[in-house]
């Protein structure tokens, strides 16, 4: 009986979740070091507003949602230099 091997499609999709879950994680780290180091008063901001804790979700979630994409985009056109 032969092994499956896994096609080239889902091999493309597994690099590119990979390059997905990098931008995530480098998009907390950022959002992270900009709201404990405070440079520019971000954090200050966001707990004088209505709702603290929505705002800095939004805060967050926009900037990893930011990395994410551009980590995704950076990982589909390596992806595509490669196979040429």
């Amino acid at each position: 009986m032969r092994i499956k091997t896994p096609t080239v499609w889902l091999t493309s999709v597994l690099k590119l979740a990979g390059h997905t879950a990098m931008g995530v994680a480098m998009g907390l780290a950022f959002s992270l070091i900009l709201t404990i180091a405070d440079p520019s008063g971000i954090i200050t901001m966001i707990n004088h507003s209505d709702a603290p804790g929505m705002t800095l979700v939004m805060f967050v979630g926009t900037i990893v949602l930011t990395f994410a994409i551009g980590a995704t985009l950076t990982g589909l056109v390596f992806m595509m230099s490669e196979e040429r």
